[in-house]
């Protein structure tokens, strides 16, 4: 039997979920966030049980790196989110000057929430639009008013053991749907592909399709042979990271050769070092996959180069002026 309980306290809701003798409490923190135009706490926050994300996961989302304060790639975000929006023939509900706020007011308002210097933390800032609230019907309705939700909290970074030693993957059978260059809140696909490596103690899943390299549970995957970076061809299939223009960027600035190309497997398990890329692991060696080593089994130069041209790129993003916000009591 399944009971799940719901406790509303004045700054959390805890959920006690049992299942036979297993017992779990989940907290949800008194996180600042953004829904439909307030501001409010994260337990405090409600949406329709009618709306489209809850139904049908019919929306897209964001999460952008915020850096000592300051948000990094945020025009290539803003422009993969208006890309997804498209596809879901959804309108963008705000301006880029009114995202760039947004994110900069959510980030103030969290370091405040925590006592510190907004300039002192890095942060996550998680955006999800929904095509809103509608009675159920698969079609799209005419007329909807998105739901706009937005909530930022710590970015959480690799450790510095995960740096120094790389991290061990498993491989799965890419069994997702055809649209997956839409960063869809339909992430049943992903859940099941991470949970694949949750179940082998390991920190990701890559997935291949009919044999070809296509991209990890939660992020892209780059192959090196021989001093050549490559990766997977922008297409369908997976989705465009925001590190595959800025490592184009920094290959180009290292003097490595980038090949983005369909990749087979034999080449993957063949490779020099693979490389793992999203928002929060920035760039990340695997060094094992499927028990068996990568390479030498430790990172290797192409990584080693990456990773600090990432740290300079970093570095010089938190040097640009940006939007701010001094938030005051609600």
């Amino acid at each position: 039997m399944l009971v799940d309980l719901t406790v509303l306290t004045h700054q959390r809701v805890t959920r006690l979920h049992c299942d036979g003798d297993n017992l779990t409490m989940y907290d949800l923190p008194p996180l600042p966030c953004y829904l439909n135009g307030e501001f409010t706490l994260l337990p405090d926050a409600k949406i329709s049980v009618m709306d489209r994300g809850f139904i049908f996961g019919d929306g897209v989302y964001e999460a952008v790196p915020v850096y000592l304060g300051r948000p990094f790639r945020f025009a290539q975000h803003m422009q993969r989110l208006a890309r997804s929006l498209a596809e879901l023939r959804l309108p963008n509900p705000l301006t880029g000057d009114q995202w760039q706020q947004l994110v900069a007011d959510l980030s103030a308002r969290y370091a405040q929430s925590v006592g510190a210097d907004p300039q002192s933390l890095d942060q996550l800032v998680y955006i999800q639009i929904t095509r809103g609230v509608a009675m159920r019907d698969h079609a799209m309705p005419a007329q909807c008013t998105p739901t706009v939700f937005a909530v930022s909290n710590r970015l959480s970074a690799p450790s510095p053991l995960q740096r120094s030693e790389g991290v061990a993957c498993v491989s799965a059978d890419d069994f997702r749907w055809e649209k997956a260059h839409i960063k869809s809140t339909s992430l049943l696909g992903a859940v099941f592909a991470r949970q694949i490596s949750v179940d082998a103690g390991v920190v990701e899943t890559v997935m291949f399709r009919d044999n070809y390299l296509s991209e990890a549970a939660s992020s892209n995957v780059w192959v090196v042979k021989d001093g050549v970076l490559m990766g997977p061809p922008r297409d369908n299939l997976k989705l465009e990271g925001i590190r595959y223009g800025l490592i184009e960027e920094l290959c180009q600035a290292l003097g490595l050769t980038l090949k983005l190309r369909p990749i087979h497997r034999d080449e993957v398990a063949r490779a020099d070092e693979l490389l793992l890329s999203s928002a929060t692991k920035e760039v990340l060696p695997i060094t094992v996959l499927d028990d068996k080593p990568v390479g030498g089994g430790k990172p290797g130069p192409v990584y080693h180069a990456l990773y600090a041209a990432y740290q300079a790129a970093k570095a010089q993003g938190v040097a640009q002026p940006v939007a701010t916000f001094a938030p005051t009591s609600d």
